[in-house]
């Protein structure tokens, strides 16, 4: 699953897949834990669905994947090509020159 490792250069801690699969069990046993530890106070929230077990790590959770969502749809529909600021802008069709209208 990993890319493979350059000849030239020694392994790092997180190409060792064993080492990945500490930090996904961390991760996990972290997310049980704090859930469990919603149990442990409390809550006064405006609406009922506020004090159910998990909300706030679930709604984070959802928020954070729209952010996510939100963010690639912006990046394909605003991104501009790499060299937009060095492009030099269209000449003029013709120009006529200062006008002599007016008198002066």
């Amino acid at each position: 699953m990993s890319a493979p490792v350059p000849e030239n250069e020694d392994p790092r801690w997180l190409d060792d897949p064993a080492n990945v699969e500490k930090i996904w069990r961390l991760v996990c046993v972290s997310c049980i834990l704090l859930t469990l530890a919603d149990l442990g106070y409390h809550k006064h929230g405006h609406y009922a669905f506020e004090g159910l077990i998990g909300f706030h790590g679930i709604f984070g959770f959802i928020a954070f994947i729209f952010v996510v969502l939100a963010g690639t749809w912006m990046r394909e529909h605003l991104m501009r090509d790499e060299d937009y600021y060095d492009e030099q802008p269209p000449a003029p069709a013709h120009d006529h020159g200062p006008s002599h209208e007016g008198g002066h």
